[in-house]
């Protein structure tokens, strides 16, 4: 989204020229193996990090067997595993879904050029000559798999594999929901095939023995779907048709009144990510990752070691009945259809359109610019929270409840790093304030600094800020007084966007000295001043008993990127810029 703003307002866009990973895919999926299983095994291969830096290249006769609503579920999944995008070539399947959503010109364009819209052929014939890394997956030996809890690159087979970890985690056997839809598998062919698993259990027999929702994945989706058959098709079983929106993927749902104390349980769903409390505010939901076909098969058992493939179920006449294998449709086999795709064009000239707002509003705030941090305000930095092990943006900036505030930077800042486990004593939303030797949440602890005038810092672990690619997890803490984020590593995106806020996003040159921060610590940048690219900056630590460390914190800021930091934000520049 940041990104995007510096396209649309006519600036120079910047990336780091990336590693290439390729992706060679053999054989054909079949039976209960969806493209989501592709994208499941990569993340279980590379891990939530491994992508990071990378473009993900999927090629080979397996990827030409992939439809494009497949494909575009296994591109849209990159994020999981960090990577900068991830494409597939040119191919038949893209053509036939552009004539059937009304862009023919594209695809006639596309086929002008096709030869230069995938890699030569040489390429595709020696990849480990061009490839940094090449990962080789037989399409025809893949299997289902269910990804979680907690992160979705723990891989798991269904059935025995599943019933195995289960117990030796403990993880709840009994699914309480099954979900589809989201931006990830909400296709037409998502949808039909999961249908295809619901119209066999009425056939069969058989009661949803867990709650099912869906969440079509637009207006064009759901229209389609609701005409064809294939909405009535859940609501027979009494499933839950929600909007077209995010959904229970970001916490879109009442599911607790109080989740805070509900209880652990187990859902699977068809969405990207899995992090604790993401999908209810629940910290006792473990939530698994499948695909739309296992999904609505699980809502049917109602257990999470279930096996379509090998195992029964017993109908409401006492009768052994088996899933068939998924069908579905690639592509509607009457063409989409709408009514109203919800699309208001903007006015050619919005220059002098005024944003009015109420001041009384709490879900609505104007914006005010970002004051740059200045060079004294980085000595006599406090830490705000050491944060131990997993620290996605859902961690750093919560959905759910919070999202009515999304328009409200003051108000969302309520939820900063509430989520964040502190190092020190491994509680969630509960850091010492240096101020008065008190504990107390983020939020409180971090606007009682900014009311005494005083900068903060974060320290993290790896890959911090993985996850959605969440503006507002930079924001906040901006808009609350840190200055900087110290970690082992980033996830590209929520290092960028920190940049953009103004902010400093540093890494350990020694990953060790994440060890020597201490819950007391006050942070002086000394060479601040000199901040230059390519030169490492250097922390003074000073701990409460008066000891000192020097730390060495390399970044990757860029000439312009400097200049975001030193003008307080990329939006002043822009601005700065488009105003001469």
């Amino acid at each position: 989204g940041a990104d995007a703003v510096d396209v649309m307002a006519g600036m120079a866009w910047e990336l780091k020229f990336p590693k290439l990973i390729g992706v060679r895919l053999t054989g054909k999926i079949s039976g209960w193996t969806a493209p989501k299983d592709v994208i499941l095994k990569v993340a279980e291969i590379l891990t939530v990090k491994g992508g990071t830096g990378a473009i993900v290249e999927y090629f080979g006769p397996g990827a030409l067997s992939l439809s494009c609503t497949g494909k575009g579920t296994i591109c849209n999944m990159g994020a999981e595993i960090g990577a900068t995008t991830s494409t597939f070539g040119y191919d038949e399947s893209m053509e036939r879904y552009l004539r059937a959503t009304e862009r023919a010109d594209v695809a006639d364009a596309a086929n002008t050029v096709k030869e230069h819209l995938t890699a030569d052929p040489e390429v595709y014939a020696n990849p480990e000559q061009y490839f940094d890394q090449v990962i080789d997956i037989d399409l025809s030996k893949l299997g289902p798999l269910l990804n979680g809890p907690f992160t979705p690159d723990l891989s798991t087979n269904v059935g025995d594999e599943m019933t195995e970890k289960a117990k030796a985690n403990d993880w709840p056997l009994q699914v309480e929901w099954s979900l589809i839809g989201s931006c990830t598998n909400s296709s037409y062919e998502d949808l039909s095939r999961a249908a295809s698993i619901a119209e066999q259990g009425k056939e069969k027999g058989l009661q949803m023995k867990a709650e099912l929702g869906i969440n079509p994945g637009s207006e064009q989706v759901r229209y389609t779907a609701e005409r064809d058959g294939i909405l009535d098709t859940f609501e027979q079983l009494g499933a839950k048709i929600f909007t077209n929106a995010c959904g229970p993927c970001i916490g879109q749902w009442a599911r607790y009144s109080d989740p805070k104390n509900a209880p652990k349980n187990s859902i699977v769903h068809s969405f990207n990510r899995n992090f604790a409390k993401r999908a209810d505010g629940n910290p006792n939901t473990h939530a698994f990752v499948a695909s739309p076909e296992i999904t609505a098969a699980i809502a049917f058992s109602g257990r999470l070691d279930f096996n379509p493939i090998t195992d029964t179920l017993i109908n409401e006449n006492g009768e052994e009945v088996k899933f068939d294998e998924p069908t579905g449709w690639e592509l509607p086999p009457k063409g989409f259809e709408v009514e109203d795709a919800g699309y208001l064009a903007p006015d050619e000239d919005g220059s002098g359109l005024e944003v009015k707002v109420d001041p009384s509003s709490e879900r609505l705030q104007l914006l005010e610019p970002f004051v740059p941090i200045e060079p004294e305000q980085l000595q006599g930095v406090k830490l705000l929270i050491k944060a131990f092990g997993k620290c996605t943006t859902d961690h750093i900036s919560m959905a759910g409840p919070w999202l009515r505030f999304r328009g409200h930077l003051d108000n969302i800042a309520n939820n900063t790093l509430i989520g964040a486990v502190n190092a020190f004593n491994k509680k969630t939303n509960f850091v010492k304030n240096q101020l008065t030797g008190e504990y107390g949440g983020v939020p409180d602890t971090q606007r009682a600094y900014k009311a005494a005038n005083i900068k903060s810092i974060v320290v993290g672990d790896h890959n911090y800020g993985e996850g959605s690619s969440r503006e507002h997890a930079a924001m906040q803490p901006r808009h609350l007084g840190v200055a900087a984020v110290l970690v082992k590593s980033f996830a590209r995106i929520h290092e960028t966007n920190l940049k953009k806020q103004g902010m400093l996003g540093l890494t350990f040159a020694n990953e060790n000295d994440y060890d020597l921060i201490q819950e007391d610590d006050t942070f002086n940048f000394v060479d601040i001043a000199d901040f230059a690219p390519g030169k490492p900056l250097t922390l003074e630590v000073i701990h409460a008993d008066g000891s000192k460390d020097m730390i060495i914190a390399n970044h990757t800021y860029n000439e312009s990127q400097i200049g975001w930091f030193k003008e307080g934000s990329a939006l002043n520049v822009i601005k700065r810029e488009n105003a001469a």
